[in-house]
C-alpha cells in the first residue's frame, strides 16, 4: 500500500464521518448526496490502487 492509496482511502472515511454528521445535522440531502459521491470516488480510487499494485 503506497502513500496515494492509503491518502484516498483516510479521505474517503473523513468523508463518510462528514455524512453521518451531516444526516444528525439536518443539512439539506443535496450535500449528503454529494458527500457521498465523493466518499465512494475515494474509496474506489483507493481501493483500485490497491489492487493495481497487487498484479
Amino acid at each position: 500500500m503506497n502513500g496515494l492509496s492509503t491518502t484516498l482511502i483516510v479521505v474517503g472515511l473523513f468523508l463518510v464521518g462528514g455524512i453521518i454528521s451531516f444526516v444528525k445535522q439536518g443539512m439539506p440531502k443535496s450535500v449528503i448526496v454529494l458527500l457521498g459521491i465523493g466518499a465512494t470516488m475515494c474509496l474506489a480510487a483507493g481501493v483500485l490502487r490497491i489492487e493495481s499494485l497487487w498484479s
